[in-house]
C-alpha cells in the first residue's frame, strides 16, 4: 500500500485535505435552490463510501509494504473495526448539521463557526490520543483559531440585524455540529496502528481499511438520522423518500462529487497522520474553514451589502486563521 515517509510530504496530504474539506459544499451550495440539502446528503454519503472503497482496493492494495486492504480487513478485531464504525456515526450527525446550518447561514458561518470549534476541541483531544509537536505552538495555534470563530459569529450577527432569532438557531445548530465533529476521529484513528503503517501491530487496520469502515458507519446511520430529518426537517416542510428518485440526474451527480471530494481529503488525512500525528494531521486539515469561509465570501457573496464594520471582522478572523494554521504546521516541525 502507499504510505507516507515523511513530515513535509504528510503536510501537503494535509492541505489537501484542507482543499477537499474546505470546498465539497459548494456541490450543495450549487443545488440548493433546487434540491434540498436532506436529499442531496443521500448522493453526498454515497459518494464517501465509493470513494473510500476505491482507494482500498487501489492505494491500499498495491505495493510491497503494509497489508493490503483484503488481508487487512480480515484479521481486523471488532473492537477497532467497531470504533471506525462509531466514528462514522458521530461524523454524520456532525456533518448533518452543519451541511443544515451552510444551506441555512451560508459557508462563510457554518464552517468558520462549526468546524471552527471542531479543530479546536479535536486537536486537543488528539493530541492526548498521540502527542506529537511542540505543546506551546500548537495550542498557540488553537488560540488564533478560537478568537477567529469568535470575530466570525459577531461578523454574522452585525451582518443581518433583522434576521437575529434564525441566524441564532444556525449559529447554535453550527456550535453543536463543532463539538460532534471534534470526537470522530480519534475513533478512526484509535482503530489503526499510528506508529508503524509498514508493519501494523496485529488487529488493528491500516488507514485505507480504517476509512471505509468508517464510511459504512457514515452509510447506515444515515438511514436513521436521514429519515428522521426527513419527517423531522430543522427548516421547511416534511419530505417523502419518493422525492428522491424523481431528482435529475446532474443533482444526484453533483451530491456524488461532493461526498468524493470529501472522502480524497479523509483518505489523505488519515494517511498523513502516521508522520504528522493524528493532532497536527486533523488540525491542518480542519483548517478547511479558511477555505470556506474564502468560498463563501469571495464566490458566493455571502456578506454582500454588510456594513463596513463586518469587512474589518471578516479580515480580522482571515488574519487570526491564517497565523493559527501556520502555528499548528510549525509546532510539528519543531
Amino acid at each position: 500500500m502507499f504510505i507516507v515517509e515523511n513530515y513535509l510530504t504528510a503536510v501537503i496530504f494535509c492541505f489537501i485535505t484542507m482543499l477537499c474539506w474546505g470546498s465539497w459544499a459548494n456541490t450543495q451550495k450549487l443545488v440548493q435552490k433546487t434540491w434540498r440539502f436532506e436529499l442531496f446528503y443521500w448522493d453526498y454519503v454515497i459518494g464517501i463510501f465509493l470513494f473510500s472503497l476505491a482507494a482500498a482496493l487501489t492505494l491500499g492494495s498495491f505495493g510491497s509494504e503494509g497489508r493490503p486492504f483484503i488481508e487487512d480487513l480480515r484479521q481486523a478485531k471488532t473492537s477497532n473495526m467497531l470504533s471506525a464504525i462509531a466514528g462514522g456515526v458521530v461524523f454524520n450527525l456532525a456533518n448533518i448539521l452543519l451541511t443544515a446550518a451552510i444551506a441555512g447561514a451560508g459557508m462563510a458561518v457554518a464552517f468558520p463557526i462549526g468546524i471552527g470549534i471542531a479543530l479546536v476541541l479535536g486537536v486537543v483531544l488528539n493530541y492526548f490520543l498521540m502527542d506529537k509537536g511542540d505543546p506551546v505552538l500548537l495550542f498557540m495555534g488553537v488560540l488564533f483559531v478560537t478568537l477567529a470563530i469568535i470575530l466570525n459569529a459577531v461578523a454574522y450577527r452585525r451582518s443581518s440585524p433583522k434576521q437575529q432569532s434564525s441566524g441564532s438557531k444556525w449559529i447554535i445548530v453550527s456550535v453543536i455540529a463543532g463539538v460532534l465533529m471534534s470526537m470522530f476521529y480519534g475513533f478512526v484513528a484509535s482503530s489503526m496502528d499510528l506508529e508503524n503503517f509498514k508493519e501494523p501491530t496485529a488487529g488493528m487496520m491500516t488507514p485505507y481499511t480504517a476509512v471505509v469502515v468508517f464510511s459504512v458507519g457514515i452509510l447506515l446511520s444515515n438511514v436513521v438520522f436521514n429519515s428522521i430529518l426527513l419527517k423531522r426537517p430543522l427548516e421547511g416542510k416534511p419530505i417523502a423518500y419518493s422525492q428522491y428518485f424523481k431528482g435529475k440526474i446532474r443533482w444526484h451527480s453533483i451530491g456524488v462529487l461532493g461526498g468524493c471530494i470529501w472522502a480524497l481529503g479523509n483518505v489523505f488525512n488519515l494517511i498523513a497522520a502516521g508522520k504528522a500525528g493524528p493532532a497536527i494531521s486533523y488540525g491542518l486539515g480542519q483548517g478547511a474553514t479558511l477555505i470556506a469561509a474564502l468560498w463563501g465570501v469571495l464566490i458566493w457573496k455571502e456578506f454582500k451589502n454588510s456594513p463596513k464594520s463586518v469587512t474589518g471582522l471578516i479580515v480580522a478572523m482571515f488574519c487570526c486563521f491564517i497565523i493559527g494554521l501556520g502555528l499548528i504546521i510549525y509546532s510539528g516541525g519543531s
